[in-house]
């Protein structure tokens, strides 16, 4: 995993539990209350979407928010801005393709 542990910044990288999300239909375990983006940059994961005209890749550019290349569907809801959403344990993200699409999960 590729993580920064000693940030002149931020400090030194609190211990968390680890918790199983699943990206794409495989478990991946993650640092529990990191970013989505952050955990799966951790485990080499790079590509979040793919662009609704030319099916290009995208993933992290800004990351606080502010642009949509780190969306993804997350737990059913497309949309979603990984780089300021935290894990939680179980949860399902998915690669969107294009502009997304709900189901019915994420319709609860």
């Amino acid at each position: 995993m590729n993580r920064v542990s000693n940030h002149p910044i931020l400090e030194e990288e609190r211990s968390s539990r680890e918790v199983q999300i699943f990206v794409d239909g495989k478990p991946v375990m993650v640092r529990e209350g990191e970013m989505i983006a952050a955990a799966l940059i951790a485990n080499d994961i790079f590509i979040n979407r793919y662009t609704a005209h030319k099916h290009k890749p995208r993933g992290i550019y800004c990351a606080i928010g502010r642009c949509t290349d780190c969306i993804m569907t997350v737990d059913g809801v497309p949309n979603v801005r990984t780089c300021v959403t935290e894990v939680r344990e179980g949860m399902k993200i998915t690669t969107q393709q294009g502009t997304g699409i709900w189901s019915e999960e994420g319709r609860q």
